[in-house]
């Protein structure tokens, strides 16, 4: 148990009450007893954020020590923090926190008990507390005798820095300390700044011990062999793909893949609920209960009923909850190695394939790519489709070069003999404003035959412009839209764009650093 003894080593002294590992019900009761928040129509704590109603990448460090330096890509995203300046910071909020009650959670990052990282959280919000116990692995009886973490998590959102006096960017920060195995954040309510510190975490210390830390789904079939994995940036229908009723959930979110298979990062979901229907994802609508969190969502006064259409806090509402309330979830978080990997894109130029096979090179050429497009109208400004690259379709949480992340996905693909495939669930016989979106049906049909092998014994063409390979066939698809150019009235036109999203490719990709020539040679061609 942690007591004020342990708590006063941290710095955090008069500590009046230590709430400690509690149960769901114990902890709503004490964020509606201290205003936190609201107890909505399906019994979910409603709550709401303030200023901060997303992650804030610029107020996110790593303190310098040797390790990082040597194993960090320093970049935009990956910024440096002096230790003084982090000793100094983390004493600041230490002191704001004595004389406070505080809530502590003890659990694990990762289902593999080989490498799960053990960690304890300190908050000063109950709700942020329910939060991360739904996220996180939590213990089961026994594994919290003689508990020690591994890493230490502090969370005051209502300590707000200086920056002229602490050297951060704004009042907010998320500062990750590889040396002192403590993370300390501060400024923000927003409960995915812990999530995602976590993620960033493994991302840091999984290569190291061979392990691929990958920003996925994972979903299991009826055989142990046939497990899928999903990645995809926003829009391009991750969620809606890899929640096949047919296939029971190992994980929504975040995965790393060992030479013993994949397993969860997490004990929970974190799913975004604007314009969130039963109808469109009846599993997230039922999730919203008793003990799960919603954030920013907008609920009726009288009723409480939550009004999901409603973004007057912000476009990205969100509900965290645990993954018991997703029906036939895989109770372990573990599965064996994938045999189908499946990259989700929704191109909006309309120009690549539906569907494509990926050999090891192209895989990892993807990956780091990470492409989608936003459509015009969905930002102020936008007119016309935009480019969006993310490396491995989660670049703000990748603290090491591109090319370690690259190779291990090669590597692994090679060794387990795995089939990859990049999905296109974009635009059809022309960009955005001229063609139409590929129709669910004919995705999920695709998805479908890469699950089932159906992809394996067809014929395939290659194409010119961007070096994939096109099946020729796929059940309950209409073959003439296989190939895009066949659905493009204007072949010129065509041609032309395609050429210009080529170029776009490789203007990204010569960004990356550390990438296998391999690999860097296995993206489109070049004129």
């Amino acid at each position: 148990m942690v007591n004020k003894a342990a708590l006063e080593k941290l710095g955090i002294e008069d500590t009046p009450n230590i709430y400690q590992n509690l149960c769901p019900a114990l902890l709503v009761e004490e964020s509606l007893r201290r205003q936190e928040g609201i107890l909505s129509s399906t019994g979910a704590l409603a709550v709401e954020t303030g200023k901060y109603t997303g992650r804030s990448p610029n107020d996110r460090f790593i303190v310098e020590c040797e390790d990082t330096l040597k194993n960090v890509d320093w970049n935009s995203a990956n910024k440096g923090f002096k230790p003084d300046d982090f000793d100094n910071l983390s004493k600041l909020q230490a002191q704001y926190l004595s004389g406070k009650d505080l809530f502590i959670f003890e659990g694990f990052i990762g289902n593999d008990p080989k490498v799960r990282i053990k960690v304890r959280v300190i908050n000063e919000l109950a709700w942020q507390n329910l939060f991360i116990r739904n996220v996180l692995v939590r213990p089961k009886d026994g594994e919290l005798d003689n508990f020690v973490p591994d890493y230490t998590i502090i969370v005051a959102p209502g300590f707000k820095a200086v920056p002229e006096r602490d050297h951060t960017k704004s009042e907010a920060f998320i500062i990750l300390n590889m040396q002192d195995k403590k993370i300390i954040i501060g400024g923000s309510s927003y409960g995915g700044e812990i999530k995602k510190s976590c993620f960033t975490l493994m991302n840091y210390l999984m290569p190291a011990k061979g392990i691929f830390p990958m920003h996925c789904s994972a979903n299991l079939g009826k055989e142990k062999s046939d497990v899928a994995l999903f990645f995809g940036l926003s829009g391009t229908g991750k969620t809606t793909l890899s929640a096949d009723p047919g296939r029971s959930l190992i994980g929504d979110d975040e995965h790393g893949w060992s030479d013993d298979g994949i397993f969860n990062f997490e004990g929970g979901c974190y799913a975004k609920c604007i314009n969130l229907t039963r109808e469109g994802e009846p599993q997230i609508w039922d999730a919203i209960s008793f003990g799960a969190i919603v954030e920013n969502v907008i609920h009726d006064p009288q009723t409480r009923v939550a009004d999901y259409a409603d973004e007057s806090l912000t476009e990205n509402t969100r509900a965290g909850y645990s993954i018991d309330k997703i029906p036939d979830f895989v109770e372990s978080g573990r599965g064996d190695h994938p045999s189908v990997v499946v990259f989700l894109t929704a191109d909006a130029f309309g120009v690549l394939p539906p569907i494509s096979r990926l050999d090891k090179n192209q895989a990892s050429y993807h990956f780091l790519s990470g492409y989608t497009s936003k459509l015009a109208g969905t930002e102020r400004g936008i007119t016309e489709p935009q480019t969006t690259f993310s490396t491995g379709f989660g670049a703000p949480f990748l603290l090491r070069e591109a090319g370690v992340y690259a190779q291990l996905l090669r590597d692994k693909i090679e060794k387990y003999n795995t089939k990859v495939y990049l999905l296109n669930t974009g635009w059809s016989g022309g960009k955005y404003g001229v063609g139409s979106r590929m129709k669910l049906a004919y995705s999920r049909a695709m998805v479908t035959a890469a699950l089932n092998g159906d992809l394996d014994h067809v014929a395939y063409e290659v194409d010119p412009i961007f070096n994939l390979n096109i099946p020729k066939a796929c059940p309950n698809v209409p073959s003439e839209i296989l190939n895009p150019i066949n659905t493009w009235k204007d072949k010129e036109d065509y041609t032309k764009t395609a050429t210009q999203l080529a170029a776009e490719f490789h203007k990204n990709f010569s960004k990356l650093k550390g990438v296998n020539p391999e690999i860097a040679a296995a993206g489109p061609n070049k004129e």
